[in-house]
């Protein structure tokens, strides 16, 4: 085992509170990180002088080893440890716990402990300013997380050793309660240990947070005993390692008890007969009908719908009953999370049977969505127990229509508490002024007389109408604090729950100091700034949180409009797979489109004058770059546009400067190709005897017709015209170049049109660049040559 850093100081426990440190984590003084360094540049000099060998001035492999161990010795001297892991002890009662540092900015002779470690080594408390102490219980331990004050009682020590543990295994869980089943044991421990933990000690009680179960409800933890490791010893690091859990039961009564809750439970599952819908798929065609037990979701996902158009989710509660409601959230790059009542877009919550949500084509929220999540969720009193039983009986399900569609662009939406139209449905009708009905002219005073006597009409002004002495008037209300109003009373606490709560909300995911007056202001905080927030991260393409201080937003976030997480990852680097330089992943995008202006503004190759060649006069590059032999001298180097190597056979080293000369030559290479031919067996030059031999062209060509057939082109070079095609055979590379260059291009064009377009000669030019490789120059194309979109776009 590797040597370890030997350091250990006594410190005085904070009486400040312990600003919400999580799990095992501690703060230390500016001072201790000097001593740990110091302590390592030490270890890295004894272990150096250790390790090397007797030093001999002859020996030049001596020598060497010495350089060498220098040099390692000045590369570890101000390096610490990681993980840097430490061993407290409580001097008072010998208790031990291993925890992780944080950081290093406690006061000097201090030691800032997270409430958990502070239960560990059983610390004297007191809360608020009361003089009584008392030993730290569950509320002190998530003190950090209710807010409650803490403070250690004076003269509290604890003992700090550097300590480095090895790395953890395996580790066995003791449930201290029966009946704990959550969804997913593996993404619950996963998310807390790697957010909160860096180290584990035996015989500890590990508490995990359970997600809550709605408003109302208290959140569920679930508390562990922690009962040995693998390897053997007090304590394990878990951090870079691959931790095998194990849940076992405290004894049997208790695993007994659990398999009674659980299947229990099981009885009441989703999908079941008792149990809530199991959810799904959400048609825009079709309605849906479900049931739902009170305080649980039933997610559903509407995966595509008419984007150009208004999309209504409709939510009826089939038994009159108003405390299911509607939530909506888009999938997204920036929301992976499902709709709850502390986390969600769009809601509907108020106090009628029916619920609807109106998202037009113009909401930002739906922009850049995949899908929607829709979710419906039935409120539950916070005196409900968890198993869903009520007064002793078992709470009964809610059913429910739930329908997406377009609704007719004239319809309006319509407020289940809206008056009827002002227009009479009939001629001569009148509106009864207590309960509103259109009635008969000749029978309104008798209607007016049996109403007045039997309805009431809500004098607050909502609009509702009772009959007298019913148990709905009774039980009808209007908040004083908004307007807001319903007919029973599970729909008040319902909305004193969501939106006048007894005490504040604090966001159970990140570490904000903010507080929210109610459950809106939570969602949106929860949606929006959390730092717990998950998002597909662009750069790693895995659903992590955004990261960040809500408290402080980041300005380069808000301009570039990543995230906290996205900014920090795209930070690493790649190379450009266009220009093979270093770029930073956050920049790729502005690299590439300097590749594509770059792509818009790149002049197209020059083909080879001669027909039957499949090389360009400036020789295109793998980079795209379609003049780069004229860059490096390598260009055709004459004025009648052929290329290098179809120009070699016509040089000679003469002067010329009207070309009379090589249009001899020319005319004599038309000549020898005509009458004697190539004798290449792959030609398919139409002006070369070998050539129409395998065309197939019939007819043995005489010099008069020879030169009777060149003689236009003769005439041609004469004027000057650079355009005329010139016929020579080339060999057989050049030649399939040139016909995959044209099956390129007419592939490329698409049918009617509607391929990419890239043209000939960039097809050409492809094909040169990537000697011939069909699928390359089909990339090369697409990396280098402006298409027809493009154009259109431009």
């Amino acid at each position: 085992m590797a040597a370890e850093i030997q350091w250990s100081a006594q410190y005085q426990v904070s009486a400040a509170r312990s600003q919400g440190l999580p799990g095992d984590k501690i703060l230390l003084p500016a001072s201790a990180l000097e001593a740990l360094l110091s302590a390592s540049a030490n270890l890295a000099a004894e272990t150096a002088r250790r390790e090397l060998p007797t030093y001999d001035p002859y020996n030049s492999s001596t020598y060497s080893a010495y350089r060498r161990a220098e040099s390692e010795y000045q590369d570890q001297r101000h390096q610490l440890p990681y993980p840097l892991t430490f061993r407290l002890v409580n001097p008072e009662n010998g208790r031990v716990v291993y925890a992780g540092i944080r950081e290093f900015s406690a006061e000097e002779g201090e030691v800032m402990l997270s409430p958990f470690l502070q239960e560990a080594l059983g610390l004297k408390a007191q809360k608020g300013t009361g003089a009584d102490p008392m030993v730290l219980d569950e509320d002190a331990a998530t003190g950090a997380e209710t807010g409650a004050d803490t403070a250690i009682s004076t003269g509290s020590t604890v003992t700090v050793h550097a300590k480095q543990l090895s790395k953890g295994t395996f580790v066995k869980l003791r449930p201290l309660e029966a009946g704990y089943d959550p969804e997913d044991w593996k993404a619950l421990l996963e998310q807390h240990l790697r957010q909160n933990y860096t180290t584990l000690t035996n015989g500890e009680v590990l508490v995990v947070p359970g997600g809550g179960s709605g408003m109302g409800r208290k959140q569920e933890d679930f508390k562990f005993l922690v009962d040995g490791f693998q390897p053997e010893t007090d304590g394990v690091c878990i951090v870079d390692t691959d931790l095998e859990v194990d849940i076992e039961a405290l004894n049997e009564e208790q695993a007994r008890e659990t398999l009674k809750r659980v299947a229990a439970k099981m009885t009441r599952a989703p999908g079941t007969e008792l149990g809530s819908s199991p959810g799904g798929e959400l048609d825009i065609f079709k309605s849906q009908l479900g049931q739902i037990l009170p305080g649980e979701y039933v997610d559903y996902e509407l995966a595509s719908w008419d984007k150009s158009q208004t999309l209504e989710l409709e939510l009826t509660g089939e038994d009159e009953e108003d405390d299911v409601d509607l939530l909506v959230s888009p999938l997204s790059a920036t929301q992976r999370a499902k709709p709850r009542t502390d986390e969600y877009t769009v809601g509907d919550f108020n106090s009628r049977p029916s619920k609807r949500i109106r998202l037009e084509p113009t909401n930002v929220e739906l922009e850049g969505a995949e899908a929607l999540y829709v979710t419906v969720h039935a409120f539950a009193p916070a005196e409900t127990p968890m198993d869903g039983s009520v007064n002793g009986g078992t709470a009964h399900l809610r059913h429910y229509t739930l329908r997406a569609h377009h609704p007719h662009p004239d319809e309006k939406l319509q407020n289940g508490d809206a008056r009827e139209s002002e227009a009479p449905p009939n001629e001569g009708d009148v509106r009864c002024k207590n309960c509103g009905q259109w009635v008969p002219q000749r029978t309104l005073m008798l209607h007016e007389n049996f109403c007045l006597r039997n309805n009431l009409l809500c004098p607050r002004g909502c609009g509702e109408v009772f009959q007298k002495r019913s148990a709905a008037f009774e039980e009808h209300w209007h908040c004083p604090h908004d307007d807001a109003y319903g007919n029973s009373l599970l729909s008040r606490q319902k909305h004193d729950a969501r939106l006048h709560p007894p005490e504040v909300l604090r966001c159970r995911e990140c570490e904000t100091q903010e507080t929210f007056s109610n459950a809106p202001a939570l969602a949106q905080h929860r949606t929006t700034t959390c730092p717990a927030k998950l998002i597909l991260c662009r750069f790693c393409h895995l659903v992590v949180p955004q990261e960040g201080d809500p408290d402080g937003p980041n300005a380069e976030a808000l301009l570039s409009g990543m995230t906290p997480h996205e900014l920090a990852d795209g930070a690493r680097t790649t190379e450009c797979h266009l220009c093979n330089k270093i770029v930073r992943l956050r920049d790729m995008e502005t690299h590439l489109k300097n590749h594509d202006l770059d792509r818009f503004s790149r002049p197209p190759p020059n083909p080879c004058r001669n027909v039957n060649c499949g090389r360009t006069l400036d020789v295109c590059s793998k980079t795209g770059d379609t003049r780069a032999g004229s860059r490096m001298g390598q260009g055709p180097g004459n004025d009648v546009r052929l290329c290098s190597t179809c120009f070699g056979p016509l040089y000679v080293s003469m002067h010329d400067p009207e070309g009379k000369a090589l249009r001899r030559r020319i005319e004599r290479r038309y000549l020898q190709q005509l009458v004697t031919g190539c004798g290449k067996g792959w030609c398919r030059n139409e002006y070369c005897k070998t050539g129409r031999k395998n065309l197939g062209t019939e007819g043995t060509i005489t010099t008069k017709d020879a030169l009777s057939m060149i003689k236009p082109f003769m005439e041609k070079l004469a004027q000057g015209d650079v355009d005329t095609p010139l016929h020579f055979c080339v060999d057989e590379k050049s030649q399939k170049q040139r016909t995959l260059a044209t099956m390129l291009a007419a592939e490329d064009g698409g049918p009617m049109g509607q391929g990419a377009g890239h043209g000939f000669e960039w097809c050409l030019g492809a094909l040169e660049a990537e000697r011939g490789d069909l699928d390359g120059a089909r990339q090369w194309l697409k990396n280098y040559a402006p298409s027809k979109q493009d154009a259109k776009r431009l």
